[in-house]
């Protein structure tokens, strides 16, 4: 790949990322909600999940996959009823009300990073995109170590970045603008998103 390719795969990568979908709510109301470090945990789950399916698609493992359709499918089943049990539990209840941005809860960041790589890793469609993106910059025939490893870094940078920018600025509107009440209703609405991303994986084809 030269300068030229790297840049609009990044440029294409990076738009795609900061497009509003269930990812990017997904981090904007960890980040709010919990804090900016939960935020960059799920966006760090969600990059992994890219990553794994970048490398799926440049292996040319698409056969692979379909071959072990039924593992991916019990990841999306697993995948979903683990969101839909993190939205359930993220509602606050009337004794965790007081709870500030400073109170992580215990293994939070884990939740966060599995709630990420999660809804990631349940779009299975996600290889097909990547199988159709990636020979418009390089040739299937050139696929190398040196190539493979340029993509994954503009994978991480491009969609790493974009979610990671809007955990930071979801944090700082939460940190000046929120009181305990909006505090109380983003959390539910981020449950309520997180049960309705869960439910759409195990629902859809």
């Amino acid at each position: 790949m030269n300068i030229y390719d790297s840049v609009i795969l990044f440029v294409t990568l990076a738009t795609l990322a900061a497009l509003p979908g269930t990812s990017v709510a997904l981090v904007i109301t960890r980040s709010a909600t919990i804090g900016i470090a939960d935020g960059i945990a799920v966006a760090s789950g969600i990059v992994v999940g890219d990553l794994v399916f970048v490398l799926l698609a440049l292996l040319g493992l698409s056969v692979i996959a379909k071959t072990l359709g039924n593992l991916f499918l019990t990841i999306k089943y697993l995948g979903g009823a683990y969101l839909i049990w993190t939205g359930i539990t993220l509602w606050p209840s009337q004794n965790k009300a007081s709870m500030t941005l400073k109170q992580r809860p215990l293994g939070s960041l884990v939740g966060s990073f599995l709630a990420g790589l999660f809804l990631t890793m349940g779009d299975v469609k996600a290889i097909v995109f990547y199988i159709s993106l990636f020979p418009l910059f390089i040739d299937n025939k050139s696929v190398d170590l040196t190539n493979i490893g340029i993509i994954l870094t503009i994978t991480i940078m491009a969609v790493g970045s974009v979610k990671i920018s809007y955990a930071v600025l979801a944090t700082k509107i939460a940190r000046t603008y929120l009181n305990q009440t909006v505090t109380t209703i983003l959390k539910r609405i981020a449950a309520v998103c997180m049960i309705i991303a869960g439910s759409f994986l195990i629902v859809t084809d």
